[in-house]
């Protein structure tokens, strides 16, 4: 039975910049997330590592308000 320890808040990213021509660390970071291809969206739980993660390649995404 696995369950979500939290049902709290999620955050939608959409990755809006290729990942061509970027760091192999900007890319991981971009698979980490879910994403890979332009305009492709997640949706993740709100912790202080996916802010990081965002963080990170915020040249690259955008949340998303949904």
């Amino acid at each position: 039975m696995a369950k979500d320890k939290k049902s709290g808040k999620t955050v939608t990213v959409k990755q809006t910049g290729s990942s061509i021509r970027r760091p192999k660390d900007q890319r991981d970071t971009l698979i980490g997330l879910g994403l890979g291809k332009i305009s492709r969206k997640s949706t993740l739980q709100d912790t202080p590592a996916v802010r990081g993660m965002i963080n990170k390649i915020s040249h690259m995404v955008r949340v998303v308000d949904e």
